[in-house]
């Protein structure tokens, strides 16, 4: 079993089409960790922790979406597995 952790954007027209409640739902299902939100530029971003797979798995799902959505874009940086999610949860509002 190999944890990983990677750090998703996704562009094109990804707002106001359930696309974070759709990446959410996609994300419990496969039992992965993490969080996904909206950004102020329009984009959606997401991080994703669990098993290698089931992580490939989302972000491949990410390149399309759910059926409203136009991905034009998905940038990706995989990084280091930290294991500090309990769950999976989509964030409000933008941070900053």
């Amino acid at each position: 079993m190999t944890l990983i952790r990677v750090h998703v954007l996704v562009s094109g027209r990804v707002q106001g089409v359930n696309f974070r409640w759709s990446t959410q739902e996609e994300a419990q299902m496969s039992g992965l960790t993490g969080w996904v939100r909206n950004t102020p530029d329009g984009r959606v971003e997401a991080v994703f922790e669990g098993e290698e797979e089931d992580v490939r798995r989302l972000v491949e799902w990410c390149h399309h979406g759910p059926s409203m959505a136009r991905v034009d874009r998905v940038d990706v940086q995989w990084e280091v597995y930290t294991g500090e999610f309990d769950d999976f949860r989509m964030e409000r509002g933008y941070p900053w």
